[in-house]
Formats: C-alpha cells, structure tokens, sequence
C-alpha cells in the first residue's frame, strides 16, 4: 500500500473540537456552581441556548433536553396521543427511535426503507391506516421525500415529527430539516455535528405542543416563565402533567453555545469531504453512493454506500481488508447487536414484523464516519483505502 505512506490513517471517532470561548463561561459557572437552569431569574446558559438555537433554525419555539431520545419522548407526548397509539417509523432507524415510541405509551408502526436509505413511499403510504401519528428518521442524514410525507400526513390529519438528529444543517427546498413537520428534534451527542457529550433540543412553532412539552421536561412551579414563551397555554396546563425531569444543565448548554456560529463552516466542509469520498468509491462497480434527491442539500457527518455483487464472505472480507488499512466500516446488517437493525429491537411489542427490503439493504450497506474536520490527504486516504479492499476481495 505504497500509496498510503504519506498520510496515516485518520481517527474518525474523534469528536469534534470544543471551542475556546467555552472554557470561560465553563470556569465561570463551576466557580458560581450555577448549574441548573433555573437557578437565574433569566438568561441562563440553557435558556440563551434555546434562543440561539431556535433563531439558527427559524423555528419560534426551542426547548433543551437530555438528548435526542428525551426530545422525541417528550415529542410524543407534547401531541397528546392515546395511549397505544399506533406511530409509523422507518425500519431503518437508530434504536432509540422505536424506544422512545415505546416509553411514551405508544406503538411503532415500521415501514420499508430502500437502497438509497430512504422510505419506501408506497409501503409507507400503505402503513397510515390506522395511525396516529408519524416519526420521520432522516437517518444519517438520508432526506426522504418531505413534499409527499407530508401531503401523506396533511390529508390524513396525522402530525409529523421529524428526527432530524443527524440533519442540522440539512436544507429541504431551501427550509431547514427539523422544521417541516410539527417537532423536530436534533442531537449534541458526540459524534454530531455539534459536540456537548450528550444533549438534545426540539424545535416547534406551536405555543401548545412548547407549553406541555417545556412542563413535563421539569419545570415545575412557576419555571415555565424562565421560558421565552406565551402565557396562556402554560398557566392552563400547569399542574396538570407529569414531570419526566429531562432537563439540560447550564454545563453542556456552555459547550454547545460557541459551537452553533460553527455549524455553517462544518456543514460545508463536511459536505464538500463526503462529495470527495463519494466520487472516487462511485468510479469502481463493487461500491455505490446513493445521490441525494434533488430537493435535498446535505449535512452529512458519515458516508454509506452500498456493495454490489458481494456474497456475505466477499462482504467480511472487505471490512476485515478495510480495518487492516486503518479504515473502520460498518455493515449494518452484519454488526453484531447492531441497534440500527431492526432485527435487533427485541423490546417491540409483538413480533418484530419481517422487512425484506430494508433487511436486504442493511446487509449490504457500509457506514464510515467522515467528520467536518478531515483534511483532503485524509479524506483521499479513506476513499482509496476502500477502493483498494474491494478490489483486493473482488480479484481474490
């Protein structure tokens, strides 16, 4: 692998940087031990965070949370679903997803995904019979078709939220992902586009669905006014929801803060490396990148793409040919345990139903992570490093 000398194989599992300017409001909080949010009468760290936020998005409403996974929950249950009420998902989705349908009394409808990643409008549009609501994963990034969702949605009166944990940044006909349906929510978990650890945060421009939701995240009493929100719906739903106490600290909202200035630059390095990787793996037959859809600008953070003419050895066998160059990939369907096959989710009420599509992609379909901050010598190692182990296994 002579051509590999000059540049070592990069860590993609290095998070993205924390910022300079964190670290002063970092040692000012830990000096005031002013921690939780609603320590101050106003402003704090968490409360500018979801200012800022909703402000960066063009949403009118944001509420900070523990995670993504609590921001779906308390999603569902901002909507005021029955109980047992039936939620169509992609089958192609991390665990958490059908999890947090699940925690909120709720029952995951799955639907097909295809080989580009994204739902199978037919047998989607088919599974809305009987539903109460839609939980839209644009997984890894992978935009579905918003435009016929949503006429699907409106025509049925069913509310869509999106789980746009892997989208900021992400643009649909120009409007932000995490904004077109009735909640979106995102994630600052490490290996996202913007690093606090852990973290989440919804978006909504309904004052309803923001009261009930800020409520049972923990503000009990009269926190709710910390809130930049309108009155009415929270003095009528005060008291009369339970508290689930998902808050954010004023620590991880000090991380995030600096970070958001950030997002535009990472969005479009992160585009421009996955492009790059994208071109060359499309030149060889055994390797295939889905495009986007027309309406679709990405924000990717990772590559998937799909192997062509494999048998399953032939498949571990390039991941092992990878790995030897220093490249980790992911085969979805053939990590073992892994939580984004839907085999997996064992805790799903009844038997997990059989998805011969999406299972059919899962087995051929390769993750790597490509963050914002590799270079063009390290993002050209990884595209060649999978080149050559396909073509290793292939003339083998």
């Amino acid at each position: 692998m002579n051509q590999h000398t000059a540049v070592a194989a990069p860590n993609v599992y290095d998070a993205e940087p924390i910022p300079a300017e964190a670290e002063a409001e970092i040692a000012r909080l830990l000096a005031s031990g002013d921690l939780f949010r609603y320590t101050a009468p106003q402003d704090a760290p968490v409360a500018l965070l979801e200012r800022e936020f909703a402000a960066l998005l063009g949403a009118r409403f944001a509420l900070a949370v523990s995670s993504c996974s609590a921001a779906l929950f308390l999603s569902l249950k901002a909507l005021d679903l029955p109980e047992g009420a039936r939620v169509v998902i992609p089958a192609f989705t991390f665990g958490a997803v059908p999890s947090a349908v699940v925690h909120a009394g709720c029952v995951p409808v799955l639907c097909e995904v295809g080989e580009n990643y994204r739902i199978d409008l037919e047998d989607f549009e088919a599974r809305l019979d009987g539903a109460d609501a839609i939980l839209i994963s644009h997984m890894r990034g992978h935009t579905s078709d918003m435009d016929r969702i949503m006429e699907l949605a409106e025509a049925r009166g069913l509310p869509v939220i999106e789980d746009a944990a892997h989208s900021l940044g992400t643009t649909w006909s120009g409007r932000n992902i995490g904004t077109i349906g009735r909640i979106g929510c995102f994630s600052f978990q490490s290996y996202k586009l913007v690093n606090a650890g852990e973290g989440g945060i919804l978006v909504t421009d309904d004052p309803e669905l923001i009261a009930r939701a800020v409520i049972m995240s923990g503000a009990y009493e009269q926190n709710w006014r910390k809130h930049d929100v309108l009155e009415e719906p929270f003095a009528r739903w005060q008291n009369r929801l339970p508290l689930y106490n998902t808050r954010m600290g004023n620590l991880s909202a000090a991380v995030i803060r600096p970070q958001l200035p950030l997002v535009a630059g990472r969005v479009a390095r992160g585009r421009a490396g996955h492009d790059r990787v994208a071109a060359v793996l499309n030149e060889t037959e055994w390797l295939h990148v889905p495009d986007a859809l027309p309406q679709e600008k990405r924000a990717p953070d990772s590559i998937q793409f799909n192997l062509r003419g494999m048998e399953e050895a032939q498949v571990r066998a390039f991941v092992s040919a990878a790995k030897m160059q220093g490249v980790p990939v992911q085969v979805f369907g053939l990590s073992e345990d892994n939580a984004r096959a839907f085999w997996n989710w064992r805790f799903l009420p009844g038997e997990v139903p059989d998805m011969p599509r999406t299972r059919a992609m899962l087995m051929r379909a390769c993750d790597v992570r490509l963050p914002a901050r590799l270079t063009d010598p390290e993002l050209d190692y990884i595209s060649r490093a999978l080149v050559v182990a396909a073509g290793e296994v292939m003339a083998g």
